[in-house]
C-alpha cells in the first residue's frame, strides 16, 4: 500500500524562509543546484512536489561565479524572435560582460522543474553582481 505524501497546513505554507549565497570562486551549475533545491523546497523533510513554499534565495557576488574548462568561449547562448534568419547568439563570456545575474539566472532556470510553479520560483530569487543587497534584515541562513 501506497504511503500519501505529506501536504503541509496553509499557515506552513505561508512561511517565508530567506537564505543567502555568496558566489564567489563557485562553479556554476553547482551553485544552480543548490539554489534551485532551495527554491523547490528540496533541502526540506516536509518537501512536497506541487506544493509552492516561500522560499527566498539571495545570490550575490554573481560576477565572481566561475566556470570550468573553456566554458567561457564555447558556451553558447542563443535567442530567436520568431522572425525567419533572427536566431542571435552570445557566448559565456559576452553575457558576463553584459549582466552576469543572467548566467546564474539561465542556470537556475534549467535546473527547476519546467511547470506552472516555475515563474514563481524565479520571482523568489534574487541575483546581484556585487556584495551589497538590500535584504540583510530578513536573511535567515548564510549558505558558504
Amino acid at each position: 500500500m501506497n504511503k500519501t505524501s505529506y501536504i503541509p497546513k496553509a499557515d506552513e505554507r505561508k512561511e517565508i524562509t530567506w537564505t543567502h549565497i555568496d558566489a564567489e570562486g563557485k562553479v556554476l551549475g553547482k551553485l544552480a543546484v543548490k539554489v534551485a533545491k532551495r527554491l523547490t523546497g528540496k533541502d526540506k523533510a516536509t518537501y512536497t512536489p506541487g506544493v509552492f513554499r516561500q522560499n527566498k534565495v539571495v545570490v550575490t557576488n554573481a560576477k565572481k561565479v566561475a566556470v570550468t574548462g573553456n566554458k567561457e568561449d564555447k558556451k553558447i547562448y542563443y535567442r530567436h524572435s520568431d522572425y525567419p534568419g533572427a536566431l542571435k547568439k552570445r557566448t559565456l563570456k559576452q553575457v558576463m560582460e553584459n549582466d552576469p545575474r543572467e548566467v546564474i539566472k539561465l542556470a537556475v532556470k534549467g535546473m527547476l522543474p519546467k511547470n506552472k510553479l516555475t515563474k514563481k520560483y524565479l520571482a523568489n530569487l534574487y541575483i546581484y553582481a556585487d556584495a551589497e543587497h538590500p535584504h540583510k534584515a530578513q536573511i535567515e541562513k548564510e549558505e558558504k
